[in-house]
């Protein structure tokens, strides 16, 4: 990238340009684009961003002299950065040389890479340092910055960057501008909550990711129950700081809604660190204690309905499959009831839909739950599935691929459902490649790998992978799978190319 901007030093290089020029015959989306002018200035020590600037809407802009001609104009052009960075001639006749070797080596990293899809002014929300004590402290875990998130990413004016991501920075002291290059933003809002008793305090500033400097602070003094009307405030006040009022009834808030919200992040987060069956059974035991705590929330109804769809998908628990869809059903109906513009409560339909092989209505539902938070990878990840089963293993590729834009920093299992994704197009060893990203495969992702080793005829490792998905779900068969499935696996050939790679690794006929 800096030797096509070299080549063209102290003329605008649109990003359309760019991209042609470096990434020729490689789909990539944006985000590459930033993260390589990132790592340029980061090596070349341009925290002012005046060696490679940026030209809002148009593209980018190198000023150092170009060694390779003796034009007048072009030595005028660049007199300003040469005169303030008399090595960048050096500097840049060095660093050509590693980006040719890096773009050698580091092509399938950059073949990997993700994202930032338009001009929107883009905000990052990190992760809220959590200042109680004892007993209170992580009670709310990141309830306050996750409403932030969801509520925000409603906007059509400017973009949010997914939680997975932003949360990276974690106990990570960084410099706003930093952070603001390796995530492709504009704004970053931190801050900080207590729990103390039956008071919260929040303190929060919204931050120029460009140059450091504070836009907004403020500080919210409250009773615990009023959670949700602090984060309104909080939203509402960011909104006009960026150019956008958000209008819309203030929320219902009380203690109660509160506890609910607690042991429903406090499930979900059992879920990712151990997708088994035993992550499921503890997502069920938050969920109901959410319930417990207010029944007339949407929080424990959405986890119930996880627990149950994917127990069912995985054969765990000694779940009757039409059984477990239909309970699960039944609660993701309760928690779009009680919460219609919750994504979450759209996005738990929704899987259960496509579960079902209700393939319109899943499409139909996850679309609605994107719409109410774009900014959610996970529900774009997950709503994936679908467009595979049906044949429409391409576009689900594109799909995982825009997420991982949104979400640099995105979870592992978005690696496995690629995985899965490339295994249906039939490109398995990309997709044995993207499973062994993972640094930990959990358990459900055996049956994927199984498959995977099966397609490329690696018949013992297969057989391994499938013995560690069994373990949970010992009951399954090639007869089970083609009842469940059937309705399901829609695509031409699809469900008979699976079926056949199970029996290649030792699932058992009957």
């Amino acid at each position: 990238m800096l030797s096509v901007l070299a080549a063209q030093a102290g003329e605008i290089v649109s990003k359309d340009a760019l991209m042609r020029a470096v990434w020729p015959n490689t789909f990539v989306t944006e985000d590459s684009l930033t993260q390589c002018i990132a790592d340029i200035r980061r090596a070349l020590g341009d925290d002012a961003h005046v060696i490679v600037e940026t030209v809002p809407k148009r593209g980018y802009r190198l000023n150092a002299a170009r060694s390779d001609t003796a034009d007048p104009n072009a030595a005028a052009r660049t007199g300003r950065a040469t005169s303030r960075f008399p090595r960048a001639g050096f500097i840049l006749a060095a660093f050509v040389l590693v980006a040719a070797i890096g773009a050698y080596y580091g092509a399938e990293i950059w073949r990997d890479a993700s994202v930032r899809s338009n001009d929107m002014p883009r905000i990052a929300v990190l992760p809220f340092e959590d200042f109680s004590t004892g007993a209170d402290r992580g009670y709310l875990s990141d309830a306050v910055a996750e409403g932030i998130i969801t509520e925000l990413a409603r906007s059509k004016t400017y973009a949010v960057i997914a939680r997975n991501s932003s949360f990276r920075y974690r106990d990570k002291p960084a410099d706003a501008r930093q952070i603001g290059d390796e995530l492709g933003v504009d704004y970053l809002l931190e801050g900080s909550q207590q729990k103390m008793g039956d008071r919260l305090k929040v303190t929060t500033q919204l931050l120029n990711a460009h140059d450091g400097s504070h836009l907004w602070a403020n500080t919210y003094n409250r009773e615990i129950g009023d959670l949700f009307v602090v984060q309104e405030e909080i939203i509402r006040t960011i909104a006009e700081r960026v150019w956008h009022r958000i209008e819309r009834p203030w929320p219902h808030s009380d203690a109660a809604r509160v506890s609910a919200l607690h042991y429903y992040l406090m499930g979900f987060a059992e879920i990712d660190k151990d997708f088994s069956a035993a992550g499921t059974a503890l997502l069920r035991q938050y969920s109901l204690k959410a319930i417990e705590a207010n029944p007339n929330s949407q929080f424990g109804y959405i986890g119930l309905a996880h627990s149950y769809r994917i127990d069912a998908d995985y054969g765990w628990h000694e779940q009757d499959r039409d059984e477990g869809l239909r309970r699960a059903a039944e609660y993701a109906d309760k928690a779009i009831l009680l919460a219609p513009d919750d994504p979450e409560s759209q996005w738990a339909r929704a899987r259960v839909h496509a579960d079902a092989g209700e393939v319109q209505q899943a499409l139909a539902r996850f679309d609605q739950a994107i719409a109410l938070n774009p900014s959610n990878s996970m529900i774009l990840v997950s709503s994936t599935d679908s467009l595979v089963w049906v044949g429409r293993t391409d576009e689900a590729i594109d799909r995982i691929k825009q997420a991982m834009g949104i979400d640099p920093f995105y979870p592992e299992w978005f690696n496995w459902q690629m995985g899965w994704a490339l295994y249906a197009k039939n490109d398995c060893g990309a997709a044995l490649a993207w499973i062994r990203k993972m640094s930990r495969i959990p358990n459900g992702a055996y049956r994927t790998l199984a498959e995977i080793h099966a397609c490329l005829g690696n018949e013992r490792e297969a057989k391994g992978a499938l013995a560690v998905s069994l373990k949970d779900s010992p009951g399954e068969s090639i007869h089970k799978l083609r009842k469940q499935w059937e309705k399901v696996y829609t695509a031409p050939g699809g469900l008979e190319r699976w079926l056949k790679h199970m029996r290649i690794a030792g699932m058992p006929e009957e």
